[in-house]
């Protein structure tokens, strides 16, 4: 069995005392492992790294083995991650999110071509919590819990002021249609309707409705695992950043 694919490298563990197992992920074959020989290396180590864009051609005698990867590097990401501390903590979640989310072995095209964007921005931290927070909306969609805002769930497609998202449903609820019941809902910042500058304020009430959805809604069908920390990690470093 073999073929061949770019992937984004998502994890390493060693395996023995030269090779690695790594995890990536990759457009045509979904998430997939394979041992690397000498991945330890002084030539392999520094090209395996989280976020790396790699050439790959994996290779078994039987599909359902575990197989061997060949790589070459496409594109390093780690210098535009280890200069600021933010990126290479968003590099972290993202990496950790896909490693808690995706079936093994099943492809997802869209959000591949989604992260691999996403992860071409690392480094421009203007840019940066924005992109990362439509990416997390991505993936509830990709996931099937994806939020619907495209009207209020109470007075119907014509109201405006949508000013909230129901924890339940995910769908968007207009002020008016909120009435008495506003505080127990989330609040939608105008940046996840796609309008205004989204100030670093709104992105932050946008990371607590996705990580709403995916700590109740996600994480539940997947065995009620907990989130990754390194998700709650990058969010806690946005949010410091706000206080300076």
């Amino acid at each position: 069995m073999e073929w061949r694919d770019q992937g984004i490298l998502l994890s390493t563990r060693t395996h023995g005392e030269t090779s690695v197992i790594i995890e990536v992920f990759t457009p045509e074959h979904g998430r997939h492992a394979g041992v690397v020989r000498g991945g330890t290396s002084r030539k392999l180590a520094p090209v395996l790294q989280p976020g790396a864009q790699l050439d790959l051609r994996w290779r078994a005698r039987l599909e359902d083995h575990i197989g061997t990867f060949t790589v070459e590097p496409v594109r390093s990401r780690a210098a535009a991650s280890m200069g600021d501390r933010l990126s290479l903590a968003g590099l972290n979640a993202v990496t950790a999110l896909l490693l808690f989310c995706l079936p093994d072995r099943e492809a997802h095209r869209r959000l591949y071509r989604r992260t691999e964007a996403l992860l071409d921005l690392l480094g421009q931290g203007d840019v940066w919590p924005l992109a990362y927070l439509n990416w997390e909306m991505a993936l509830l969609d990709e996931m099937g819990f994806g939020l619907d805002l495209s009207g209020c769930a109470v007075m119907g497609p014509q109201a405006n002021d949508l000013s909230y998202v129901s924890p339940r449903s995910g769908r968007a609820v207009s002020r008016a249609g909120a009435g008495e019941w506003a505080d127990r809902l989330l609040p939608l910042p105008a940046c996840l309707l796609g309008a205004g500058p989204a100030p670093d304020a709104e992105v932050a009430e946008g990371f607590q409705v996705t990580g709403h959805f995916l700590q109740n809604h996600l994480a539940p069908e997947l065995g009620n695992k907990p989130l990754p920390a390194a998700r709650q990690r990058f969010v806690d470093r946005f949010r410091a950043r706000l206080e300076r």
